[in-house]
C-alpha cells in the first residue's frame, strides 16, 4: 500500500520545496505521512466544495496549488473558515498538500502547463531561477590516505550532486614539499625536499557545509598542513524559474490568438480579454500562470509579441501599452493555473500507478456573476 510519505516524496521531487519563494508556504499541511493513500484529488484551491468532493470520493490526500494557510494564523479552530476546512479534512482522513511557487518555478511547472494548453513551444523561463552556488574542493593527499579523507568529507556533506552521492575525481599525482622551521612532517625530514606519490581529490559541496567539510578534511588528513583549495562556482542560469517564453507554430492575429486562449482554458465569468491592436501578428509569447503584472517590464525587454497572464490592473497595463510593449491577454487567475492539475496528476500516476487520481473540475474562481454590456 502506498503511504502519504511516498506521495509527498514524488511531489517534492517534481516541485522541489527549495524553489518556493521565501514568503511562501508549501508542503504537507495536515496528514500523517505513515497513513496509506489509495486516492488523490488535485485542485487549484482548497475551498469548501473541493474539500467536500475529496472526502465524498474517498480521497486520502488533496493536492492543491494555492496555500490554505499562506499568511500567519493564530488559530485553526473549527469555528473559523479555514479551521473548519482543516477539521473536515482531518476527520475525513484526508491529507492536504500544497505546491505553490515551487510548482511555478519547477521544470516543468505551472507556466509550462499553461504554455502547452496554448500550443506553444517553450524556449525558457521569463525569470530564470539560478542553480545554487557550489564549492569545488581540491585536496592533495598521500595515496594510501585518500579513502579515509574522502570518507570523512562525504560524511560532512561533500560529494553530492543531484541524486548521486560520494562523487569524486581521483587523479594520481606526485607532490613535493620541503619542511622548514618547526615543521613536524608526517613524511620526509625537516630541510629535505620530499617527493610523495599522492592523489588529487576533487569533490563538490554546498557552501553551507564549508566549515564542516574543512574540519573533516583536517581531522582525517595525515599532514599537519593539508594542501587544499576551495573554489566557489558562480550561480548559473537554469530552465527553472517563473513564467515561460514560447512560440506558436505559425503567426496569427491577436484577435485569433485571444480566441485560442479562451478556448484552451476553462470558462470563467472573468473570461479572457486582450489589450493591443486586434490585427497585430503574434508569434512569440510569454506566459505566467497566476498574477503576472510584475513581469510587464521584463516581457517588454524580451521583445515578445504577446503576454498571457492574470490579474492585470488598469494603470500598469495602460503604462505598458504606452511604452509599445507586447499585447496583453488577461485571463482569470484560476483558469491560467488549472492546467497544472493535469500535469501534477500525471507526475503522480507515472510514479505511483496503484494510486487512483482525479482532477476536481469545480470552478474555484471567486467571480460568479457577469453583466452584459
Amino acid at each position: 500500500m502506498t503511504s502519504l510519505a511516498e506521495v509527498v516524496e514524488v511531489l517534492d521531487a517534481a516541485y522541489p520545496p527549495r524553489l518556493a519563494e521565501s514568503w511562501d508556504s508549501v508542503g504537507l499541511v495536515c496528514g500523517d505521512p505513515g497513513d496509506p493513500v489509495r486516492r488523490v484529488l488535485f485542485a487549484v484551491d482548497a475551498t469548501a466544495g473541493v474539500v467536500e468532493e475529496a472526502i465524498t470520493w474517498g480521497a486520502q490526500a488533496l493536492v492543491v496549488h494555492h496555500p490554505l494557510l499562506l499568511r500567519g494564523v493564530d488559530t485553526v479552530a473549527a469555528d473559523t473558515p479555514k479551521g473548519a476546512l482543516l477539521h473536515r479534512l482531518i476527520r475525513g482522513g484526508c491529507a492536504l498538500f500544497t505546491a505553490h511557487t515551487n510548482a511555478d518555478s519547477a521544470d516543468p511547472g505551472v507556466s509550462d502547463a499553461l504554455a502547452a494548453a496554448l500550443g506553444l513551444t517553450v524556449t525558457g523561463p521569463i525569470a530564470a531561477k539560478p542553480e545554487s552556488a557550489v564549492d569545488s574542493w581540491t585536496v592533495h593527499v598521500p595515496a594510501g590516505s585518500a579513502d579515509a579523507v574522502l570518507t570523512a568529507m562525504f560524511a560532512a556533506g561533500a560529494g553530492g550532486a543531484g541524486d548521486y552521492r560520494e562523487c569524486a575525481l581521483r587523479v594520481p599525482a606526485v607532490g613535493q614539499f620541503r619542511p622548514v622551521g618547526q615543521a613536524n612532517p608526517t613524511i620526509g625530514a625537516r630541510g629535505e625536499l620530499t617527493l610523495v606519490d599522492e592523489e588529487r581529490l576533487e569533490v563538490v559541496a554546498s557552501p553551507a557545509a564549508r566549515s564542516a567539510v574543512l574540519a573533516a578534511l583536517r581531522a582525517a588528513h595525515p599532514y599537519e598542513e593539508p594542501a587544499y583549495q576551495v573554489t566557489e562556482r558562480a550561480e548559473l542560469s537554469s530552465p527553472r524559474g517563473l513564467g515561460r517564453i514560447g512560440a506558436l507554430p505559425t503567426p496569427e492575429p491577436l484577435r485569433a490568438f485571444t480566441a485560442r486562449v479562451a478556448s484552451a482554458l476553462p470558462a470563467t465569468v472573468w473570461g479572457v480579454r486582450a489589450a493591443g491592436d486586434p490585427e497585430r501578428m503574434i508569434r512569440t509569447v510569454a506566459v505566467c500562470g497566476g498574477a503576472g503584472d510584475s513581469f510587464l517590464d521584463t516581457v517588454a525587454r524580451l521583445g515578445v509579441d504577446a503576454y498571457v497572464t492574470a490579474d492585470l490592473r488598469h494603470h500598469p497595463a495602460d503604462e505598458h501599452l504606452r511604452k509599445h510593449g507586447p499585447a496583453l491577454i488577461d485571463a482569470a487567475h484560476w483558469a491560467t493555473e488549472f492546467p497544472w492539475c493535469a500535469q501534477a496528476e500525471q507526475v503522480l500516476r507515472a510514479a505511483l500507478p496503484d494510486v487512483q487520481t482525479r482532477i476536481c473540475t469545480l470552478r474555484t474562481d471567486p467571480w460568479t456573476v457577469a453583466a452584459g454590456q
